[in-house]
């Protein structure tokens, strides 16, 4: 019981340090969206073969909700597979708020976003302009459809149709990710003094260039907890850098499960699906392969 105590005291004071930075965050992310969400949405569906390039800016915006407008308008063939998995693979879901909550992280935080956003564009180019040959012409996507025919809004108003102050959705989202992170250090805190943390940090460690692979398939799961999961084990020491840029290139939010369920065609789903875990995994290996050689 005393160890319990000892953890739970030291996970509660952690966490609610963290309650100022994640609510300006989520506020910041909540006045994007509504004030701007129409403009967003025009610009990635107009973006044609170029499309990555605002698919990796926008996808990086921390906001699942992007993932899940870019399946939509991919289901509707508004824009290419490049733009979809280019959007994939800058989304970071809930990691973005969470570490911007840390200041001691905000330099990561700033070569995570840049080795993504780079990352997103370069793969929706080989796959719009070098692989586009190659692909079969129904997973190419952009060549049919209209934006204005997909409905992509998060609903901003109450029962009575009043609009809802922003700050109202930040705090719930705010209060979401605490219990997440909250939830997560507790049981993490425990196994962690359970079981000793050099034997934890043995175990992953012990997956090598593995580590990366095993990342990017924890990164798929298409729920928040997902990204803050991989995020607090970074935090915690268990996962390497690499490791945590895999599982977030994988990270695309709620996107994947919308894709499955808006559009109709499951062997283009599990082609996609199979590559945003594959492009994920190679960027962490890849990533391990040149610290080991520059080391």
């Amino acid at each position: 019981m005393e160890l319990f105590l000892d953890v739970l005291g030291e996970t509660l004071v952690d966490t609610a340090k963290m309650l100022p930075f994640l609510f300006l965050a989520y506020l910041l992310i909540e006045y994007i969206e509504h004030r701007h969400g129409e403009r967003i949405e025009t610009l990635l569906a107009g973006g044609g073969r170029w499309g990555a390039v605002p698919g990796a800016v926008l996808g990086c915006v921390p906001q699942c909700g992007f993932s899940a407008i870019a399946s939509n308008f991919y289901a509707s063939r508004v824009i290419t597979l490049g733009t979809l998995m280019a959007v994939y693979l800058a989304t970071s879901d809930e990691a973005i708020p969470l570490l911007v909550s840390m200041p001691a992280y905000w330099d990561k935080l700033a070569v995570l976003m840049v080795i993504k956003v780079v990352y997103a564009i370069v793969v929706g180019f080989v796959l719009d302009f070098v692989l586009r040959g190659v692909l079969p012409k129904g997973l190419r996507g952009g060549y049919t459809g209209h934006a204005d025919e997909v409905d992509c809004h998060e609903e901003h108003s109450d029962a009575e149709g009043n609009e809802k102050p922003i700050w109202q959705a930040a705090l719930r989202h705010t209060l979401e990710i605490f219990v997440f992170i909250f939830v997560f250090s507790l049981v993490f805190g425990m196994i962690v003094e359970g079981v000793g943390e050099d034997v934890f940090a043995e175990v992953l460690g012990g997956m090598g260039f593995f580590q990366p692979v095993v990342a990017a398939l924890v990164g798929l799961i298409p729920n928040c907890a997902a990204s803050v999961l991989l995020t607090q084990l970074y935090v915690e020491g268990a996962l390497r850098f690499s490791s945590l840029v895999a599982g977030l290139c994988t990270g695309a939010g709620v996107g994947l499960a919308v894709l499955w369920r808006a559009n109709p065609s499951w062997k283009q789903n599990l082609f996609i699906t199979g590559l945003t875990w594959a492009a994920g995994a190679f960027v962490g290996v890849a990533m391990q392969v040149v610290v080991a050689v520059f080391a």
